[in-house]
């Protein structure tokens, strides 16, 4: 049964330089159901990033409301608010965030040392489960630098899941990786998706924007357009033939 998961109404952010107000945010209303998988795309200033921020609870609104999984959380306290963050939300950054000299068990591990509600009994259970979910379970001892970038951001979709949220938030997470590595990931973001994942990216790659269901784009800090993709590509279809190119197989 479908559900709404996020959903925003009039959702505004207005930030102050010196006496001047910037809106970055306008009105937004935005409705995402558990499972879907959504690109929000727009140009360098069209409010996406401030959306995502929004989204994650990193940021709060100047006005409006933001209801995340049944709650109101213009209605929380600031301790409610990181609280929700933490148990609702995994995400997934362009740079990784890797601590640089712990390794990928270790790293997986760390939003466990927050959980407040001290719901998991079992830390590294959790963080070998997430590890094998994105199968890296071989590489678990190994630290950020013995790992390729596409590893690396694996270990960050693995630190991601390892609070069960009920959504995740990626913003450009193929920024810094090649296009073969890319696609690898997103075959991992649709298999995540298709496990009931609902999944939240923000990209400026329309070909990347292609291998979820929908896209929101964002101008002038408004929602200017919200469609489902008709040719949604499959991220593992995409990865055989990029492989077969490299090989001289035409598919």
């Amino acid at each position: 049964m479908e559900y709404e998961i996020i959903k925003t109404v009039d959702l505004t952010k207005t930030y102050k330089v010196g006496e001047i107000a910037v809106p970055a945010l306008k009105s937004v209303n935005i409705t995402i159901n558990k499972g879907e998988f959504v690109a929000i795309m727009g140009a360098s200033g069209s409010g996406k990033s401030t959306l995502m921020n929004l989204l994650g609870c990193l940021d709060m609104p100047t006005s409006g409301e933001y209801y995340l999984d049944g709650f109101n959380t213009s209605k929380l306290t600031k301790n409610e608010y990181a609280g929700i963050r933490n148990q609702k939300i995994g995400f997934v950054f362009q740079g990784f965030n890797l601590l640089s000299r712990t390794s990928a068990l270790e790293n997986v591990e760390l939003p466990l040392m927050y959980d407040r509600s001290e719901g998991i009994k079992n830390p590294r259970k959790n963080a070998l489960e997430a590890l094998n979910r994105v199968g890296l379970t071989d590489r678990m001892h190994h630290i950020p630098s013995q790992l390729s970038g596409g590893q690396q951001q694996r270990v960050a979709i693995a630190r991601a899941l390892v609070n069960n949220p009920s959504i995740i938030l990626a913003d450009e997470p193929t920024g810094n990786l090649d296009s073969t590595t890319s696609v690898e990931v997103f075959c991992l973001f649709q298999k995540l998706n298709e496990e009931g994942i609902t999944i939240v990216m923000v990209t400026h790659e329309r070909d990347y924007a292609a291998f979820a269901k929908r896209i929101i784009e964002m101008r002038d800090g408004r929602k200017v357009k919200d469609v489902l993709i008709k040719e949604r590509l499959n991220a593992q279809i995409e990865l055989e033939r990029i492989k077969a190119k490299t090989i001289g197989i035409e598919v």
